[in-house]
């Protein structure tokens, strides 16, 4: 008897734990493309908020020598552009070569997240693993792309020190 009765509640209780989970909301995401499309679209708005929120007059600050300024790490993110329009079909040179001003660096960052944005927009789980040309040659799209990612999430998190440095609070860390 005391079998049945074990046997009976744990069907209830099973029974109780799908229908809460049917009714749970939806979690995040989580299929590897749009794992890392989360994470790209992050990193896009951090950095963009920190290239604004920079002071111009700050552009041109280094914490050390033989280091970028924040403006050149800004340019080297801008020249990402070059990597994602290569995964898009032919590589296009970023107009950050060259500028040093906060309005026209800001102005290429963002064209570039453009370029990167139609990346991004194409990986799916069925390409996820496709071989494209891309960096020193051919690697699977997810790679490439979770490169970028990675990248720019260094760069990112070296001007936080530029900007803490300077008595600014990085977007990423704002709210805390």
């Amino acid at each position: 008897m005391n079998k049945k009765i074990a046997i009976a509640a744990m069907a209830a209780a099973s029974a109780a734990t799908i229908a809460l989970l049917a009714q749970a909301p939806a979690g995040p995401p989580s299929t590897p493309a749009a794992i890392l499309k989360g994470n790209y679209a992050r990193i896009k708005t951090n950095f963009v908020k920190a290239a604004e929120k920079m002071p111009e007059d700050q552009y041109g600050f280094k914490p050390a020598e033989g280091i970028e300024t924040f403006g050149q790490r800004v340019a080297h993110i801008a020249n990402q552009m070059g990597t994602c329009s290569a995964i898009n079909g032919a590589r296009k040179p970023s107009s950050a070569q060259g500028k040093t001003a906060k309005a026209d660096l800001v102005a290429a960052l963002k064209e570039s997240f453009d370029e990167c944005d139609k990346s991004f927009d194409a990986l799916t789980d069925a390409n996820a693993m496709e071989s494209i040309a891309a960096g020193r040659g051919q690697q699977p799209r997810i790679n490439a792309l979770y490169g970028i990612v990675v990248h720019a999430n260094e760069v990112y998190g070296a001007m936080g020190v530029y900007m803490r440095v300077k008595g600014l609070v990085p977007p990423s860390s704002e709210g805390r």
